[in-house]
């Protein structure tokens, strides 16, 4: 059984940094996608970024602002977000896939403050 525990959200202002983390334990030899998604108060989930067999990918609207980067040795996943805007403000999902499971952390609360 895997678990994904994320960390790292909190309030922090506009224009400001943070970084958020997602920590797997348990069997993960299958996963080829890890990644996060977000999801807004009275919005549908949305993709934020993934990273799959080397190569990263992201939303449109957090290109150039946020990074996903994985430490293997730790089994842990990031989120570095910056250039923060109020619009980012949603509870953050790590979600981590393979060809037959699809994992969800519980979710970290990021608000951005205008």
């Amino acid at each position: 059984q895997v678990q994904l525990v994320e960390s790292g959200g909190e309030l922090v202002q506009a224009g400001g940094s943070l970084r958020l983390s997602c920590a797997a334990s348990g069997r993960t030899f299958d996963i080829n996608t890890i990644g996060w998604f977000r999801q807004a108060p009275g919005k549908e989930r949305e993709f934020v970024g993934a990273w799959n067999n080397g190569k990263t990918f992201y939303e449109d609207s957090v290109k150039g602002r946020f990074t996903v980067s994985r430490d293997n040795a730790k089994n842990t996943v990031y989120l570095q977000m910056n250039s923060l805007k109020p619009e980012d403000t949603a509870v953050y999902y790590c979600n981590a896939r393979s060809s037959w499971r699809d994992l969800w952390g519980q979710g970290t609360q990021v608000t951005v403050s205008s």
